[in-house]
């Protein structure tokens, strides 16, 4: 009981301020013997002041009342909002510090929160949140400090307010690239536009001829059939097509750029990327591996499609052995039957890295479309920007160079085989990826 009460009182800077002026006081007195009454006066006064302080502060239990609200879920490389909902419960004024204890994976170890409260006043405190990984997040307790008016004791109240939050992959863009999906507004939410070449051979109806109407789709049986009116067939987007999102756990995507891997990247692009094609009406798949396959989800349209993707997509972790092709070949050979877009979310830094695991790619290139996403280097990138000042920075900057040209010369030797590739920055991901699919849709690739 002792000790818990020492461990909830605690003297303000304030106290300490007062506490030395009393002692210069006293030492001051040696030499001027009428400063001794006053010095004594003074340790009397800031006594009694410590003594009301004391009173006033433990005189309720329940001294304040903190509320922490938290989403159920966080949004993985978002800002996701906390809220903490402070009430004083003194009929006097108070400053308030809180030390809201954060999961470990933010290694935030001055976070703190401040402010002043009127008698029975209440405030909302919000801060913001970035997870860099999927996971489980704990919360531990919520520790306030409290000064009165006088400010010479300060009283510290721990709340229990542990709790865990999910970090999944990143559904902030999914709802927003669903409404754009809703909105037909896809193509011009990305870095182009895609202009449609011709029209999908998914029949749907005849027609009666408008201005307008292309004149390659006139039905002349049906026109016969109408006595000289015109009738066109009219036809609609191709549906129920297969899109299988490929990802590779390897040690090569565990590269991080701006806290998140390069897993963690392909992962929210996935996510989005499923989405999309569901609300487009074609069928969704989702395929991991690294030295071994990870999970093999069957492509479908389902309504719990995408809660199974999320459900996958939530533990997924890299691996330090490298990936084996050979064995995503004959996964994607036995299982994967119908054409399908396969879209391959990897990395190559090498040319020679990338001729080690052609004729797997080229294999599976043969029965589907296969779409190579990749990532550029931005930090080669700043390297290259940056001026040489000397010898050794105009070697590093060379061999930044000798980097890049590699990446391009990756792209040229994938084109070369009739696979479609993306060399992306990890940030522009998800754009660029979405924008590719539409085009692909657009051509009637698949």
């Amino acid at each position: 009981m002792i000790s818990r009460f020492y461990k909830s009182l605690f003297f303000g800077r304030r106290w300490y301020l007062l506490f030395v002026a009393t002692i210069a006081l006293f030492v001051l007195s040696y030499g001027i013997p009428s400063l001794f009454a006053p010095a004594r006066l003074a340790v009397m006064i800031l006594a009694l002041l410590t003594l009301m302080d004391w009173v006033i502060l433990f005189s309720r239990p329940q001294p304040v009342l903190v509320q922490r609200d938290l989403p159920e879920q966080f949004s993985n490389g978002d800002q996701n909002a906390v809220r903490l909902t402070i009430t004083n419960l003194y009929p006097f004024r108070i400053a308030v510090r809180i030390i809201d204890e954060l999961p470990d994976q933010f290694q935030m170890r001055n976070f703190s929160l401040s402010c002043a409260l009127k008698g029975e006043e209440r405030q909302i405190l919000t801060y913001e949140l970035r997870p860099t990984a999927r996971g489980e997040y704990f919360f531990h307790d919520i520790n306030v400090f409290i000064r009165s008016p006088f400010g010479l004791i300060v009283r510290r109240k721990v709340l229990d307010a542990g709790r865990m939050v999910k970090v999944l992959p990143s559904y902030f863009l999914l709802k927003q690239y669903e409404l754009l999906a809703l909105s037909n507004n896809l193509a011009e939410s990305g870095s182009k536009r895609i202009r449609k070449l011709g029209h999908s051979m998914e029949f749907e109806q005849i027609k009666e001829y408008v201005s307008g109407d292309d004149l390659r789709s006139i039905n002349w049986k049906a026109t016969a059939r109408k006595g000289g009116q015109l009738m066109v067939n009219n036809y609609t987007d191709e549906k129920s097509q297969q899109v299988y999102c490929v990802i590779d756990k390897g040690r090569i995507m565990k590269m991080p750029f701006n806290g998140m891997s390069l897993l963690d990247y392909a992962i929210n692009a996935t996510l989005i990327l499923s989405r999309v094609a569901l609300i487009r009406q074609d069928k969704a798949g989702l395929v991991t591996f690294a030295d071994q396959i990870g999970t093999f989800l069957p492509a479908g349209r389902k309504a719990k499609q995408m809660s199974h993707i999320l459900d996958i997509l939530y533990n997924q972790q890299t691996k330090f052995q490298e990936t084996d092709y050979e064995k995503l070949y004959a996964l994607i050979r036995l299982r994967i039957t119908q054409r399908s877009l396969i879209v391959l979310f990897t990395n190559f830094e090498s040319l020679t890295g990338l001729q080690r695991q052609l004729p797997y790619i080229r294999s599976i290139a043969r029965n589907h479309l296969v779409l190579v996403v990749f990532f550029e280097n931005t930090g080669l990138h700043e390297i290259r920007e940056a001026p040489a000042a000397d010898i050794e920075g105009l070697y590093i900057r060379t061999i930044a160079e000798r980097f890049a040209y590699e990446k391009r010369l990756i792209v040229k030797e994938l084109n070369q085989h009739g696979i479609a590739t993306i060399l992306t920055a990890p940030e522009n991901l998800t754009v660029h990826t979405v924008n590719k699919y539409l085009e692909i849709k657009a051509r009637l690739a698949i």
